[in-house]
C-alpha cells in the first residue's frame, strides 16, 4: 500500500514536471480518495491548486511578491510561517481572497480544519463565485465528519461550475459515508458522465454497488476502473473481494494474483489470496506464500486480521495485526458520552450490536440468552446492521429483545449517537474483525462501556474496546500480553450456547447422508478454511489404519471438494472414503451427527459452534490445545462439559487419542456415556447459568465505571 502512495506521488511530479496539470490533479485526488490525511499528497494537491488554477493568482494588486514569498514557504511545509506571516500582511489587503484560501489550506495541512473552514468563509464571502475554495472547503468539512456541510460546499461549488467532476465525486463518497448508497452511485454516475476517463469514480461506484448488495453491478465497475488504469490494484483487490462473495473462489484468487503482479509488497491482496486458497484447500498454493504470513499485516500495511486466524497460531502477531487494522481503519475522535449516572440505575441497557442477526451461527448460540436475561435488572437492546433479507431467526432475535434497531442505513456515527440517545450503559460488539463489521460505532463510543464478545476469537486490540469476554482456558495468564482489553473470565465456557435447540426425531440414515452402511466414521464439520494439510496428513494416515473408515467433511465448494480427493489419492487413500455433507435444516443437521462416530477438530482455529453442535447431538470432539484464542476454543467447550480427556496439546497425542477410539469400541462408549450424562448437567449447555455469569460480569463492569475507576480485570466466580 506504502508503495501504491509513493508510485502515486512520483507520477504526480512528472505530470507536473511535464505541466500536465490536469492529469496530476487527477493523481492527487485518486490518492486522497484513498488516503486522505496523506501528508505529501494534501501538500501536492494544494501546491497545484495554489500555483496553476484559474483565478488563484489574480492577486490584488500589491501582493504579487508577497504571495510568491507565501507560495515558496508553502512549497517547503512551512504552514505555521506561512500562517504568520498572513496573519502580519492581512489586514494591508482585506479584500485578498487567495490570501484567506492559502490560510485555509495551510490550517488543513495542519489538520485544523475548523480554522481552515473559517478561512475559507472569509474567501468567499471576498469572491463568492469562487468553486475551488467552496471544494476545499467540502473537503474540511469532510474530515471533521460534517457530511451534510461537505455536501452543500460541494453543490455550491457545482453551481458555480457544473462541470466540476471532481465535486460530483466527493459528494458521492460524503453520500457513502452517510449510508445513502444509490444517490451515492447516481452523484458518482455524473463525474463519470463529465469526466469518462474517471478511474476513482467508478471504482467507488464499485465500492457503493458492493455495499449495496450488487455484486455484479460492483464487479463491472471494477474492470471499467481497471480498463481505464490497468495497474489500479486496489481494484483489482476489491473485485476479487466481489468474486469471491458470488462464489466465484477461482475469479477472486486470480484477481488477487493479479494486483500482486503490479505490487508484489500488496499484503492486503496477498492475506486475502491466502484466505480464499484457504477456503479451496489448495495447500500447495499456500505453501508458495507461507514464509510471508508472520510479515503480512505485522509493520505498516492494513490486512484482515480474520484472514490469517486460520494460517498462523501466533497471539503477538494477532494482536498486532489487530492494532494496525484498527489504528488504519478508525481515524475518527469519540463522541463526548451525553449521559453521566449520577445514580446507579436499577436497569443497565445492554446494546447488542451485529451484522449476523440471521441464520448465522452467532445467532443460534446467543438467542435463548437475550430471551433469558433478567429483565428486573437488563435492558436488552439490539442493533442489526444485517444487509441481507430478514428471515426466520432475524424475526426470533426481533422478538426476544425489549428494543430492536434496523440500522443497516445509518452510518457509524448516527448509529453511535442513536445508542446514546438510548442511554446505552454497555455496547457489545458481536462482530469484532469479521465480515460486515462495523467498528466504527465504537471508536465513535456508543456507550460508556464496551466489549468485544464471541463473533471474533481474538483481541480487537483497539483503545475503544474496554473488554473481551472470555475463560481460563481461552486465555491464560501467560497469554494475557496478547490482548488489548481487559479480560472478563467467565468461570466456565466463555461460549455462550441453547440449551432449547430442536434436534430432529426424524430417521435421518447412513444411506440417505451418503455414509457406508458400516465402518467408522470420523467426521468434521468445521469450514474448509480451517483445515490445513497438517490435520490432514493425519486423517488420511487414520483411514489407512482403520478399516472401512470414512472421513465425513462439510460440502463447501467445488474447488475444496476437488483438492481433497486429489490429496487423499497422493496419500494413498481412496478418495470413495471421504463423503461430503450437503447444508440441510438446522434440526436435521444435528441429528445427523449421530450418524458419525468421532467429531475431529482442527488446530490454528478450532471447531467452534460446529463443536457445540456435536457436542449437544451426543458426539465426542478430540481437540488439540493451541496459543491464540481461536486455537483454544474447543478445548474451552470440553472442560465446561467435564470431557478433559479429549484435549491434547501435541499432534502426536492427538493422533493417537483419536486411533484409541476408532479401534476400542468399549472406550468411545464409555465416552459417550459420560457425554450424554454430562450433557444436561455440566455447565456448558445451562444457558441459565451462563446469563446469570455474563450478566455478573457486565454489572462488575459498570460499577468499575460508575465508580470512576478505570477498567480491570474482572473474574466472575461459579
Amino acid at each position: 500500500m506504502v508503495k501504491s502512495v509513493q508510485q502515486s506521488l512520483r507520477k504526480a511530479q512528472i505530470y507536473l514536471k511535464n505541466g500536465e496539470l490536469s492529469k496530476a490533479e487527477i493523481v492527487y485526488k485518486q490518492i486522497l480518495e484513498k488516503f486522505p490525511k496523506n501528508k505529501n499528497a494534501i501538500l501536492g494537491y494544494q501546491k497545484l491548486v495554489l500555483g496553476n488554477r484559474d483565478g488563484v493568482l489574480h492577486s490584488s494588486e500589491g501582493i504579487q511578491e508577497h504571495f510568491k514569498e507565501l507560495i515558496h514557504l508553502y512549497n517547503l511545509e512551512n504552514f505555521e510561517l506561512v500562517l504568520s506571516k498572513i496573519n502580519k500582511i492581512i489586514g494591508l489587503f482585506p479584500n485578498a481572497y487567495e490570501l484567506f484560501n492559502l490560510q485555509g489550506v495551510c490550517n488543513a495541512a495542519l489538520q485544523r480544519h475548523s480554522s481552515a473552514i473559517d478561512s475559507y468563509k472569509q474567501a468567499i464571502k471576498i469572491k463568492p463565485n469562487y468553486p475551488e475554495v467552496y471544494y476545499n472547503m467540502g473537503v474540511s468539512q469532510q474530515n471533521q465528519s460534517d457530511l451534510a456541510g461537505a455536501i452543500d460546499s460541494y453543490k455550491h461549488a457545482i453551481q458555480i461550475k457544473p462541470n466540476y467532476a471532481g465535486a460530483y465525486y466527493n459528494i458521492g463518497t460524503a453520500l457513502r459515508d452517510q449510508g445513502d448508497l444509490a444517490a451515492a452511485i447516481d452523484s458518482y454516475k455524473q463525474a463519470i458522465q463529465i469526466k469518462p476517463d474517471y478511474a476513482d469514480a467508478y471504482y467507488n461506484m464499485g465500492i457503493s454497488f458492493k455495499e449495496h448488495g450488487d455484486l455484479a453491478a460492483a464487479i463491472d465497475s471494477y474492470k471499467r476502473a481497471i480498463k481505464i488504469k490497468p495497474d489500479y490494484t486496489d481494484a483489482y483487490y476489491n473485485m476479487g473481494n466481489a468474486q469471491s462473495e458470488q462464489g466465484d473462489l477461482a475469479e477472486a484468487i486470480d484477481s488477487y494474483k493479479q494486483a500482486l503482479k503490479i505490487m508484489p509488497d500488496y499484503q492486503i491482496a496477498c492475506a486475502a489470496k491466502l484466505y480464499r486458497q484457504a477456503h479451496i484447500c489448495d495447500w500447495v498454493g499456500i505453501e508458495n506464500d507461507k514464509k510471508q504470513i508472520p510479515e503480512l499485516g505485522t509493520s505498516t500495511q492494513r490486512v484482515s486480521p480474520f484472514d490469517l486466524l486460520a494460517l498462523e497460531d501466533s497471539p503477538s502477531r494477532q494482536r498486532l495485526r489487530a492494532e494496525i487494522y484498527t489504528k488504519n481503519g478508525n481515524s475518527q475522535s469519540q463522541l463526548p458520552i451525553a449521559f453521566k449516572p449520577v445514580q446507579k440505575p436499577t436497569r443497565l441497557r445492554i446494546g447488542y450490536f451485529s451484522s449476523d442477526f440471521c441464520e448465522h451461527p452467532v445467532s443460534y448460540l446467543i438467542a435463548q440468552m437475550l430471551e433469558l436475561h433478567d429483565r428486573e435488572h437488563f435492558e436488552v437492546y439490539a442493533y442489526s446492521f444485517y444487509p441481507g433479507k430478514i428471515d426466520k431467526m432475524y424475526e426470533h432475535i426481533e422478538n426476544v429483545v425489549d428494543v430492536f434497531h434496523d440500522v443497516r442505513k445509518l452510518n457509524d456515527k448516527d448509529i453511535a449517537l442513536l445508542a446514546q440517545q438510548d442511554r446505552i450503559d454497555i455496547a457489545i460488539d458481536l462482530n469484532g474483525h469479521t465480515k460486515n463489521a462495523r467498528s466504527g460505532i465504537f471508536a465513535y463510543r456508543a456507550a460508556p462501556i464496551q466489549i468485544n464478545y464471541l463473533g471474533y476469537p481474538g483481541t480487537m486490540s483497539a483503545e475503544f474496546i474496554d473488554y473481551i469476554i472470555a475463560d481460563r482456558v481461552i486465555i491464560p495468564k501467560e497469554y494475557e500480553q496478547h490482548y488489548q482489553e481487559h479480560i472478563i473470565r467467565l468461570p466456565n465456557s466463555y461460549m455462550v450456547t441453547d440449551n432449547t435447540r430442536q434436534i430432529s426425531t426424524r430417521n435421518i440414515t447412513r444411506v440417505e447422508m451418503g455414509l457406508p452402511e458400516k465402518g467408522f466414521v470420523f467426521c468434521c464439520f468445521n469450514n474448509n478454511y480451517k483445515i490445513s494439510i497438517a490435520e490432514f496428513n493425519i486423517w488420511m494416515r487414520l483411514l489407512l489404519k482403520v478399516p472401512d473408515s470414512v472421513l465425513w467433511l462439510r460440502k463447501s465448494n467445488r474447488w475444496s471438494d476437488e483438492n481433497f480427493r486429489k490429496e487423499a489419492k497422493k496419500r494413498g487413500v481412496d478418495s470413495s472414503r471421504l463423503v461430503f455433507a450437503d447444508r440441510v435444516l438446522m434440526d436435521d443437521h444435528l441429528a445427523r451427527h449421530k450418524l458419525a462416530d468421532l467429531f475431529i477438530d482442527t488446530f490454528v482455529f478450532n471447531a467452534h459452534t460446529t463443536a457445540t453442535e456435536a457436542l449437544w447431538a451426543g458426539v465426542p470432539v478430540v481437540t488439540k490445545l493451541g496459543k491464540g484464542f481461536a486455537a483454544r476454543v474447543a478445548g474451552s467447550l470440553l472442560n465446561a462439559i467435564g470431557l478433559p480427556e479429549l484435549i491434547t496439546e501435541t499432534v502426536e497425542d492427538y493422533e493417537s487419542l483419536i486411533l484409541e477410539l476408532a479401534t476400542n469400541p468399549q472406550s468411545l462408549g464409555l465416552l459417550k456415556e459420560k457425554l450424554a450424562t454430562n450433557r444436561l448437567s455440566a455447565p456448558l449447555f445451562d444457558t441459565e447459568l451462563f446469563t446469570k455469569h455474563l450478566e455478573d460480569g457486565y454489572e462488575q463492569a459498570y460499577q468499575q465505571y460508575f465508580e470512576k475507576k478505570e477498567p480491570k480485570a474482572i473474574y466472575v466466580s461459579n
